[in-house]
């Protein structure tokens, strides 16, 4: 059988298909796909374990290691929804391509930065890197397999990738640090980034849909500010009060003008809000936003606390998160069997027991009863592998068909502008109060939690309205 060099597709999609003729290119496909995917989530992961010893290298303040976290999830949330765009008009091996180097190189900055200045800069064009590679990596997957069964197969293993990473990454990470120093832990993906941008070259057939869309500049610009305005507020606050309050102004007023943009784009918008008028998708945002809030709060906070007091170094923090990678791991794999039965209540349910674990850990002070703690990071990994799967199937179930990619997408903004917000507010609070010691980590979890448990009762009443 013959097969040519480039195949049209419908809607305007073309595909190279002479990279993918057999069973192994696919493999190999796949393989580059997911080696990218577990690159970002491995830079992801691995970053809280190391931001004890980089304040102490660096003598940097608590609200500077937050920028090096919050650096990238910024960018990355910022420019999620426009690279997927990107890679549909240019080519989204090519766009693919591009991400898998700047990340590469971004890492190399990270290792050898001097300053945390620099360490910042560098992570912010990580989050720029990641915001390439996800969305092209996922949209050639919905091309390149077109056989319904396999396209789940590849996707199934896609998202293993996820699990995977955060099941090794902070003990690798950690080991890491403590042997070789926490510049390692940026290197240690370098040589998969670079194996990535090759097989890309070798196996990954390039496809494109041009179609007749632009780009919403000013949408992508006021998004940006009105976000990184917010997060400044955030983690300033305590440091820089009018600095403070002039970001909050900021991001109020960019918010306003970005509404105004979008509303007059519509269909063409950067964000369609006529989705926001759908109260259970709203729901779903929110309930999204607001177990990230706190994830991503415990993720930062818990490992600084423990090495910050003494109680652990690197490598113990690590291992001492595994059990919640792991149970996280083992409860996805089952998650959707359950959300079939017992349908959208399981999203509230797990989002609850995602609150009661983070007041489990702030009761135990986070010091001085690890046992309590691991209970409470237990819990905490239920109900994200309990909630994180059904919440992406209800967010695009609660709009029509024709908008499923838009709420995708918006979902996944939604989860990192949640893991924005609870690096910096939580960190923040942790920082200020009792100069974060345990009482600081006590108050932000407490709110960590409180949030999620508030989360979880308007998910749950959303669904039961939603059911009458």
């Amino acid at each position: 059988m013959t097969i040519s060099n480039r195949t049209s597709l419908t809607c305007g999609q073309n595909v190279e298909t002479h990279k993918i003729a057999s069973s192994k290119g696919h493999a190999l496909t796949l393989a580059t796909l997911c080696m990218a995917v577990l690159i970002v989530q491995l830079d992801t992961t691995v970053v809280n374990l190391v931001m004890s010893p980089i304040g102490q290298y660096f003598h940097a303040a608590i609200s500077s290691l937050q920028w090096v976290v919050d650096g990238y999830n910024l960018v990355y949330t910022a420019f999620l929804l426009t690279s997927g765009l990107l890679a549909d008009l240019l080519g989204r091996r090519k766009i693919f391509m591009a991400g898998a180097g700047l990340l590469t190189l971004a890492s190399v900055a990270c290792a050898w930065s001097p300053n945390v200045f620099v360490l910042v800069v560098a992570r912010m064009v990580a989050g720029f890197s990641a915001a390439l590679i996800l969305p092209a990596s996922l949209a050639l997957i919905r091309v390149i397999w077109q056989n319904d069964k396999e396209r789940a197969t590849a996707l199934g293993i896609w998202a293993g990738c996820n699990g995977l990473a955060l099941a090794i990454g902070p003990t690798l990470g950690g080991l890491l640090a403590v042997y070789l120093g926490w510049r390692s832990v940026f290197l240690m993906t370098v040589p998969l980034g670079v194996a990535t941008v090759v097989t890309a070259a070798l196996y990954v057939p390039e496809s494109s849909d041009p179609g007749d869309r632009s780009f919403d500049v000013r949408g992508q610009l006021l998004g940006a500010v009105a976000l990184g305005a917010l997060a400044f507020a955030a983690i300033e606050s305590y440091r820089h009060p009018v600095l403070s309050a002039i970001g909050g102004v900021v991001s109020v007023l960019s918010l306003g003008l970005f509404l105004r943009v979008e509303g007059k784009l519509r269909l063409a918008a950067l964000v369609p809000l006529d989705l926001f008028r759908m109260r259970p998708f709203v729901a779903v945002m929110i309930t999204t936003a607001s177990m990230t809030f706190g994830m991503y709060g415990v993720l930062f906070l818990l490992p600084l606390a423990w090495q910050q007091s003494g109680i652990m170094n690197t490598a113990q923090a690590g291992i001492a998160l595994m059990p919640m990678a792991l149970v996280f791991v083992v409860v996805s794999s089952f998650s959707g069997t359950l959300a079939q039965r017992l349908g959208a209540k399981i999203m509230g349910g797990g989002v609850a027991v995602i609150g009661s674990g983070l007041v489990t850990i702030a009761v135990t002070a986070g010091f001085h009863h690890l046992v309590g703690v691991e209970i409470g990071l237990a819990l905490t990994g239920v109900g994200m592998g309990l909630a994180t799967g059904p919440l992406m199937g209800a967010a695009v179930e609660a709009v029509p068909a024709a908008r499923s990619g838009s709420a995708s997408a918006l979902i996944n903004v939604a989860r990192m502008v949640g893991a924005t917000l609870g690096v910096a507010i939580l960190g923040a609070v942790f920082a200020v109060i009792n100069e974060g010691g345990s009482q600081g980590l006590r108050v932000a979890l407490l709110l960590g939690g409180g949030l999620q448990l508030a989360a979880a009762a308007l998910s749950l009443r959303t669904c039961h309205g939603a059911n009458q």
